[in-house]
């Protein structure tokens, strides 16, 4: 098959990431243009390819100046700052590029709508980049707990530390305008959308506190709630931390299933025993190698855009909390 064409806009430190996974696929994926406006990004990117021995690939200001450029490419991955990814990901669905989009998707439940409204009239791939979401892992857990690995589904607690606040001041990811919130809304935002995946059906009501530490965005937060089916959930993050790490267990009355947010692990405790057995699960390629199996279609898109109306939702309601100081239930 062809290799799939494909252009990076933004090409910040996870798109740095990004790119150098997605060389390493050189089978199936050519990277052919990179869409960025800082000239310290555009540098560090052309380093990361002169270290990687391969030739740079043009750089430019916008989209459509890109596309006008070099023609349309088949896809896009995007990794700009958070309060650009609507229009960004809008613009290349218009221009006919299916697109892979970092989370958190888009900043509100309106822009989600509205993607999902575009996607649908362009008839367009949309993949959300939630690692949990397109984890094998995941995918295998989510498989055992239908098959009642762990009998009853009774609750789940998640939590996630790390040094976020020291090492994102004075950049973007602190700045609410751009970023749409701190910790919670950014790294923390996989514990979530894990643990929604896992749950499986909608929350029913939840309770939230959030600190800032000084900032001008959340930086520790805990959340408390209950499912449809009542299943009740803890999710803990915590930004000013010293490392990072992060776990989710899901607890039932015959077992325990145990991952990370980013669903790069999964292990299995029956009743009876003391230890966690490691489950194996197939190996992936990230989130760009989960792209191309969804785009040539050998696998089912995992991580849709509903997936970032569910996240934008689920935020909703905890801001909604944290400004009331109540249970928020949803609505309908």
């Amino acid at each position: 098959m062809p290799k799939v064409r494909v252009i990076v806009v933004g090409t910040g430190g996870i798109a740095r990431s990004h790119i150098k996974n997605m060389l390493a696929q050189a089978k199936t994926t050519s990277v052919v243009g990179f869409v960025e406006v800082s000239p310290e990004q555009r540098d560090k990117t052309k380093a990361l390819m002169r270290d990687l021995g391969i030739p740079c690939p043009p750089f430019h200001g916008s989209i459509r100046e890109l596309v006008k450029a070099q023609g349309v490419a088949d896809a896009a991955f995007i990794c700009t700052p958070h309060k650009f990814h609507f229009e960004n990901a809008c613009d290349c669905l218009r221009l006919g590029l299916d697109v892979l989009i970092e989370k958190p998707m888009v900043l509100n439940a309106s822009e989600a709508q509205r993607l999902i409204r575009l996607r649908d009239k362009t008839r367009r791939l949309v993949v959300v980049a939630f690692n949990g979401s397109l984890s094998p892992a995941v995918k295998k857990a989510k498989e055992l707990l239908r098959a009642g690995a762990i009998g009853r589904i009774t609750g789940l607690a998640a939590y996630t530390h790390q040094r976020w606040k020291t090492s994102t001041a004075g950049t973007w990811r602190q700045d609410p305008e751009i970023s749409g919130g701190g910790f919670l809304f950014d790294a923390g935002s996989h514990m979530v959308n894990t643990s929604l995946e896992l749950l499986g059906e909608d929350v029913a009501e939840v309770v939230a506190l959030m600190d800032n530490r000084g900032t001008p965005v959340e930086i520790n937060s805990t959340v408390s709630g209950r499912t449809r089916g009542g299943v009740t959930f803890s999710l803990t993050a915590i930004g000013d931390s010293m490392d990072c790490t992060s776990q989710v267990m899901v607890i039932g009355d015959t077992g325990i299933l145990e991952t990370g947010i980013w669903g790069e692990r999964l292990k299995l405790r029956k009743i009876g025993t003391r230890e966690f057995q490691p489950v194996p699960y197939p190996k992936s390629q990230g989130p760009w190698g989960q792209f191309l199996k969804v785009r040539a279609g050998r696998m089912k898109n995992p991580s849709p855009p509903e997936i970032g109306l569910r996240f934008a939702e689920m935020m909703d309601m905890i801001r909604q909390s944290v400004a009331t100081g109540r249970v928020v239930r949803r609505r309908g």
